[in-house]
């Protein structure tokens, strides 16, 4: 795989997971359903004629396993970063699932740069938002990033 094929395929991965992770938080779906259900159903998929690309499955399941299992850790993380008077129960229910997907890769992954990972997140934000959300991406997850020494 050339480095520009892994790229794609971490970047929809990285669509995948956070997906996974509001279907998760919106149906409760058990983590082992869930990521078998993106494996079966939807990574690499045509579903309702848009085309899924191939997806890093090792890189979506350590994405979506690692917020599911430090989900407390980043979601202070994340709290700890928020304007006063914000609670992550106020932000949009996608956004919360960018940031936390984004927290958990600049915590885990030394193997990602800071900047792609952060990049990253602000093109899946604006997949769903304009550019002031996009923006207050890249602000929290600099933050979380310096805040974790990267």
């Amino acid at each position: 795989m050339n480095q520009n094929s892994k790229s794609q395929a971490r970047s929809a991965a990285r669509l995948g997971a956070v997906q996974a992770l509001y279907q998760q938080q919106m149906e409760g779906t058990k983590l082992a359903k869930l990521l078998d259900e993106f494996h079966q159903h939807r990574l690499g998929r045509v579903i309702e004629d848009e085309e899924y690309a191939d997806a890093d499955v090792d890189f979506f399941d350590d994405l979506v396993s690692g917020v599911d299992a430090r989900r407390e850790e980043i979601d202070e993380r994340l709290t700890a970063r928020l304007a006063d008077g914000w609670t992550l129960a106020r932000l949009d229910k996608t956004m919360l699932q960018i940031l936390r997907a984004g927290a958990y890769e600049l915590l885990a992954r030394p193997d990602v740069p800071k900047a792609s990972a952060i990049s990253e997140y602000v093109d899946v934000a604006k997949a769903f938002f304009d550019d002031r959300e996009a923006k207050f991406v890249n602000g929290i997850l600099d933050a979380v990033a310096r805040e974790a020494g990267r």
